[in-house]
């Protein structure tokens, strides 16, 4: 079951499957969430700006606008919004790129519902779980609560994958995390992802860190994983 509060929290379920969209908003009002259900993106984006969203389940393939780009612009509009994409095809391509429009995590159709509620039970104990909402490392400072980070005074622009990749490794300065540590706290899963993936974000990073004065250094412990270390 969700865990209690004084309400329920909201989910919104945009999906065009007619038999899906409905059984999906139904598991989830039985798991204790408040679900809607809407069948195109459009009617989504109206939706979600005149109501207080906590989670949002989105198919990738929509009818009036794709999956992608209603999640680039809910994430815009909300950035703490739990997004959650499904996606029928296992492409690395489909989900970097789902990953990048903001989104928190996907599953590969068909899945059990269990899975779906257990993926968003993670999701949302890794944001409350946060250690602080802002972090100083170096001279870099992490602000969870405005998904904001800064290197001095320069804003450094990340996608939220990456901002949620450099909050992990600020949580653990100085130590080894291991790639497959990685991609359960992140990606929360290690199965249908390749591990090339958190590669290919560490890299990212560090492209956008290494100009910057952050005295603090994206390193590979090779056959291990990354650690971000204060440069001494």
């Amino acid at each position: 079951m969700a865990e209690l509060s004084e309400r329920p929290v909201r989910v919104l379920v945009v999906e065009d499957d007619t038999e899906l969209g409905p059984l999906l908003a139904r598991g989830l009002t039985a798991e204790g969430y408040e679900a809607d259900w809407i069948e195109d993106g459009p009617t989504a984006l109206i939706t979600a700006q005149a109501a207080d969203y906590g989670i949002a389940v989105l198919d990738v393939m929509l009818p009036g606008m794709s999956g992608f780009e209603l999640c680039r612009r809910l994430r815009e509009a909300s950035p703490a919004l739990i997004i959650l994409m499904l996606t029928a095809r296992d492409d690395v391509s489909d989900r970097v790129r789902g990953l990048d429009a903001g989104a928190d995590d996907y599953l590969i159709k068909p899945f059990a519902f269990n899975e779906l509620a257990a993926r968003l039970r993670a999701l949302r104990r890794r944001e409350s779980l946060a250690l602080s909402p802002r972090i100083e490392v170096g001279e870099l400072i992490i602000d969870s609560h405005d998904h904001v980070v800064r290197a001095g005074e320069k804003v450094v622009p990340l996608s939220p994958k990456e901002f949620a990749l450099l909050r992990f490794l600020a949580q653990n300065v100085d130590e080894t995390v291991r790639r497959e540590t990685i991609l359960l706290e992140i990606w929360g899963t290690v199965h249908h992802t390749d591990t090339n993936i958190v590669d290919q974000y560490i890299s990212y990073l560090r492209r956008k860190l290494e100009p910057l004065p952050t005295e603090v250094s994206l390193r590979t412990v090779r056959g291990v994983g990354f650690q971000l270390a204060l440069d001494r």
